[in-house]
């Protein structure tokens, strides 16, 4: 055994050596030691906040040498890199969860944005298209290259992001959680992908991954992370690699139970939708919503199943205050009375909540503090006169900072700074805080590690405990089976089905949405 480690152990392409790094009141990484083989898919898994994207900045020059100890070997040399360019020279180039694409731009001008093909400071297009063809039929993109990256599925812009990689020469892959926002086909065929140039070109990998079971499939290494310290490394083929042994290394414990247990108490209809119709707003002919009826009762959590582009979000979002669409007709009934919602303020005053799948974009102002984030759908609450009362507010992030567990350094930390999982908390206080009687959460776990999400699912449970009507809208079917009492599935901007929890299951789910599409 100890042999088989120490043949693992050469041939390192990256060496990272007692790596420290420290934020204000808190130490990020902790002596944290990363072996990558050359020509290897090796994961980095571990709770939210354990430390992996600070390490994987580290490691690409986002946090440059000097602003944390510990040595950096990449292909047998030290590196000091001071910033991201640094380490793109040397062929190491991350993807981060934020794609960083232009929308504006075509997939061509993408690709090589800040490595243009350029001679005496003038750009080839000749040479640009030429290469830029090359490289999108590598990663399977079927797209015309001329295609502006608005124009594609995020999905497709994952693949315009690796392209983009390749074209610098890349000898070791960073990708920062590359399928949070991927439905199950096109996750798929990225994690082939993936494969696929690490077989044939030898690219090294490093993945950052919440999905275990897509870790357990592609990695020939995972290393754990654990509050900025490495727990251990599981070889393939040497060690026992399971879901479970995973799960114990990120949590610290065995986690018996994926979702709280949960007996119901369902009341009567609290929410009722006819007949509901929208039209995209960019182009007015094109149906996005067709006809959806639904309901909600008091108590219950309910699930709204689909693909992605099932239209499930642009469905919560127009019932929202009109966040979304045109030419909207149908009705809205609220405890059975016709209810006329104008705009998103008119909607939280009649008693609504939308947790958006987006909570960096859409949920939160992450320049913000905490304390600002959770109030600010409900200032009216905290101040007089259009005055905040500073003590109050104060108060109130104090007890949802204690009550949903955040974890920080103070309320006055930077939402910015916060995990996934904390900043998750912070939207879902903002809007408990609004006093909500219909709670609707688009995508409420995206992006968060197996023990968040276990707090966010009992979270959820008491909201429903409470009384309210709380919607749940999620790509993650065994979510969707784990946490609701009832699901709707939708398709096409159709609801094509409705069952009950003991009825539900992934096949019956997929069923629905099947037979719809014929």
């Amino acid at each position: 055994m100890a042999e088989n480690r120490l043949e693992h152990m050469s041939e390192n392409i990256l060496e990272m050596i007692d790596i420290t790094k420290t934020f204000p009141g808190v130490k990020a990484l902790d002596s944290v030691n990363l072996q990558v083989k050359r020509g290897e898919i090796h994961a980095l898994v571990g709770e939210n906040g354990a430390g992996k994207s600070t390490l994987m900045s580290v490691l690409s020059g986002i946090y440059p040498y000097g602003s944390y100890t510990g040595d950096i070997l990449f292909e047998g040399s030290v590196c000091k890199f001071r910033d991201i360019k640094e380490s793109e020279k040397q062929g190491i180039v991350i993807i981060h969860q934020e794609l960083a694409l232009s929308p504006y731009m075509s997939i061509a001008e993408n690709i090589f944005l800040g490595n243009e093909q350029a001679h005496n400071g003038v750009i080839d297009w000749n040479e640009t298209h030429s290469k830029a063809k090359t490289l999108i039929e590598l990663v399977g993109l079927k797209e015309n290259h001329n295609t502006l990256v608005r124009d594609i599925g995020v999905g497709k812009q994952q693949l315009v992001e690796i392209a983009k990689a390749l074209s610098k020469d890349v000898k070791l892959l960073i990708l920062d959680e590359p399928t949070a926002a991927l439905n199950d086909d096109d996750s798929e065929h990225l994690l082939n992908l993936l494969m696929k140039i690490n077989k044939e070109q030898g690219i090294s990998c490093i993945i950052i991954s919440h999905k275990l079971n897509e870790v357990t499939k592609i990695s020939d290494q995972i290393t754990v992370i654990r509050d900025g310290h490495t727990i251990e490394t599981l070889i393939k083929n040497i060690d026992e690699i399971s879901e479970a042994r995973i799960i114990k290394g990120m949590v610290g414990r065995d986690l018996v139970d994926r979702f709280p247990k949960r007996i119901p108490n369902i009341g009567e209809t609290s929410f009722e939708v006819k007949n509901w119709t929208v039209y995209d707003p960019m182009d007015e002919s094109r149906k996005r919503i067709d006809n959806v009826n639904f309901n909600v009762k008091k108590g219950e959590i309910l699930g709204i199943a689909g693909l992605m582009g099932s239209g499930r979000t642009e469905l919560a979002m127009s019932i929202f205050g009109r966040a979304y669409g045109k030419r909207i007709t149908g009705e809205l009934y609220k405890e059975g009375e016709l209810l006329v919602i104008k705009d998103v303020k008119h909607a939280i005053r009649s008693g609504f909540a939308y947790v958006t799948e987006d909570r960096k974009t859409a949920g939160l102002v992450l320049i913000e503090d905490i304390k600002r984030n959770i109030t600010l759908a409900n200032l009216e609450k905290i101040s007089k006169r259009h005055v905040v009362n500073e003590n109050m507010e104060l108060m109130v992030a104090n007890e949802y900072r204690t009550k949903l567990n955040i974890k920080s350094s103070s309320i006055h930390q930077k939402t910015g700074n916060l995990s996934g999982g904390n900043q998750q908390k912070v939207v879902l206080s903002k809007w408990i805080f609004s006093e909500p009687e219909i709670l609707i959460l688009d995508e409420p776990t995206r992006g968060i590690d197996v023990g968040a999400k276990y707090e966010i699912y009992t979270i959820i449970q008491k909201l429903a405990s409470e009384g309210k009507s709380v919607i749940v809208i999620s790509s993650e079917l065994p979510e969707i089976l784990g946490i609701c009492d009832r699901v709707y599935v939708m398709n096409e901007g159709k609801i094509v089905g409705e069952m009950d929890r003991l009825e539900a299951t992934q096949e019956s789910i997929m069923a629905c949405i099947l037979q719809s599409s014929s």
